[in-house]
């Protein structure tokens, strides 16, 4: 499975939203790696940031 689909099912199986730093402890994936997941699946409108530093599947 490619990196940003672990991100996207850490980030939907989750029930709430979540920090890059807890994505990074869930999925083992370095928080960098992280980062730069979140950046492309936000501009692809696959997550939202209902909070500032956290990030939420879109509805």
């Amino acid at each position: 499975m490619e990196t940003k689909e672990i991100v996207f099912k850490a980030i939907e199986n989750a029930g709430k939203p979540l920090k890059g730093g807890e994505i990074a402890e869930i999925t083992g994936i370095d928080k960098k790696e992280i980062d730069k997941m979140i950046k492309k699946l936000v501009t692809e409108g696959k997550i939202n940031s209902p909070v500032r530093c956290f990030y939420a599947p879109v509805k």
